[in-house]
């Protein structure tokens, strides 16, 4: 008995042993994106078209497809955001789509976990919400499956799925703004340095908003901080907004000055260019 037992131990290891892993058809990937102060995942398979027609075919019209291939495919938030007008609450989604040839239905799913497109498990009472999108032609043929993001704003993004010369383009909006208002005042209510002045400037001045504002918290920054090219960079941009191209042209050459004491060769070119623009529409102003 013991001698059959070492024979099936010895069956079963060189089975073990005998196991190789081997890459997977549709390579697993995970995106990471960070738009305003929300961060996005998604993890997803990327499948090939490896010569075979995508469109109508490997994807069916009018049929559940998993977006990509294998397990299906995770969105997460870590902030409640709003995708074309839908409410959506932070957390981890299954993406699915309903591609049609003049448009595509695409849901976001609550129940995670079904193995691929569920087939007869998937319920649509488990939607949180479904959009329609029209698909776009694109000339590049794209060969594995994409999913990316662009036109990335503080408080937008796209999401961007493509393959072979299909794209669905899914617009994000995230609620930056109140959250940083919110930040500014607490920042600068609870003994701020010039660093707090600095950035909540800069915040105002990259959203076109409160220049008068941000405008006293640079010459805040100043003040504390001393002088730095970074400073009147942003002071210059914000008094230009203003149209005060007197001062505007007064704070670049500063930071031009600055800049070049440090060897910021960039910021030296940028407040040589706003400079010679701001040049052109004083004299423009006073006529």
């Amino acid at each position: 008995m013991k001698f059959i037992y070492l024979i099936l131990f010895t069956f079963f290891s060189t089975v073990l042993v005998a196991q190789i892993e081997v890459p997977d058809v549709s390579p697993f990937s995970t995106l990471e994106q960070d738009v305003g102060l929300t961060k996005i995942t998604v993890a997803y398979s990327r499948p090939g078209a490896k010569g075979r027609k995508v469109m109508g075919s490997l994807v069916p019209y009018g049929r559940i497809w998993r977006v990509g291939a294998n397990e299906s495919t995770k969105f997460t938030t870590d902030t409640d955001l709003t995708i074309m007008g839908n409410y959506l609450q932070k957390g981890t989604y299954a993406l699915y789509a309903f591609p049609y040839e003049s448009y595509w239905e695409v849901v976001f799913h609550k129940n995670t976990e079904h193995w691929g497109d569920g087939r007869k498990a998937y319920d649509p009472m488990d939607d949180a919400f479904r959009i329609r999108v029209k698909p776009k032609e694109i000339a590049d043929y794209q060969e594995n499956f994409l999913i990316t993001f662009d036109e990335i704003d503080h408080g937008s993004i796209h999401m961007l799925w493509l393959w072979e010369h299909t794209l669905i383009e899914i617009p994000i909006s995230v609620d930056t703004d109140s959250k940083m208002m919110e930040e500014i005042a607490v920042g600068i209510k609870e003994n701020p340095t010039a660093q707090t002045y600095y950035e909540a400037a800069r915040y105002l001045q990259e959203r076109g908003k409160s220049y008068p504002e941000a405008l006293s918290y640079l010459n805040k920054a100043i003040e504390l901080g001393g002088d730095t090219y970074y400073f009147y960079r942003v002071k210059s941009l914000v008094e230009a907004a203003l149209e005060e191209y007197d001062t505007a042209i007064i704070s670049a050459r500063k930071s031009l000055e600055l800049a070049q004491k440090e060897g910021k060769d960039e910021f030296v070119r940028l407040n040589e260019l706003n400079i010679s623009a701001w040049n052109i529409k004083q004299v423009n102003q006073k006529k």
